[in-house]
């Protein structure tokens, strides 16, 4: 005759085994689903990384671009006008370096604040400059005086106004992919 603690023994001597499989199967899969999503957390953080790296280079190369453009050499023959006077070619310039640069101030997040500040202070420092080239002519004067002008002040003094930040623009951009 089997007593209630016969039964119980083994109910307990089937259990204890399947409950030991039954819990090994469990950190199994456990584990088996930890490194599949660590694994998907990965691949997503690539992309992200490979997104962010396509990103920071479209903004050193329209940052480039943008400095190439406000260069006096490049800015004075594409943007001149010879029916202008020294006024309106001053309004004009300060116009075109001013939406130049606010076409690309988003570029800012994808560049390091040392380079940034480097490129807002050479956008200061041509506004400064045309502004002070014209203050000195007459203001009916044709177009040309101010472009002269400017560029003889340029040659003069040495000054290049887009040069430091592009060197800090080009060296950031190695840096980062060189």
């Amino acid at each position: 005759m089997t007593t209630s603690a016969d039964v119980a023994l083994d109910i307990v001597k089937l259990t204890l085994p399947a409950g030991l499989v039954l819990y090994g199967m469990f950190l199994t899969a456990k584990s088996f689903l930890a490194k599949d999503y660590d694994k998907k957390i990965l691949e997503l953080k690539l992309k992200h990384f490979d997104t962010t790296i396509q990103l920071r280079l479209q903004a050193y190369e329209r940052m480039a671009l943008f400095l190439e453009r406000i260069t006096p050499s490049q800015l004075l023959p594409r943007v001149n006008d010879n029916e202008m006077s020294v006024a309106e070619f001053h309004a004009f310039l300060l116009n075109e370096v001013k939406q130049e640069y606010i076409y690309n101030l988003s570029q800012q997040i994808y560049i390091s604040d040392a380079t940034w500040q480097k490129i807002k202070s050479s956008v200061e420092n041509l506004t400064s400059a045309i502004n002070d080239v014209a203050a000195e002519l007459d203001q009916n004067a044709p177009s040309i005086e101010l472009a002269r002008k400017l560029v003889e002040v340029i040659i003069t003094s040495g000054t290049d106004f887009t040069g430091e930040a592009l060197l800090a623009l080009k060296q950031e951009a190695q840096t980062m992919f060189g």
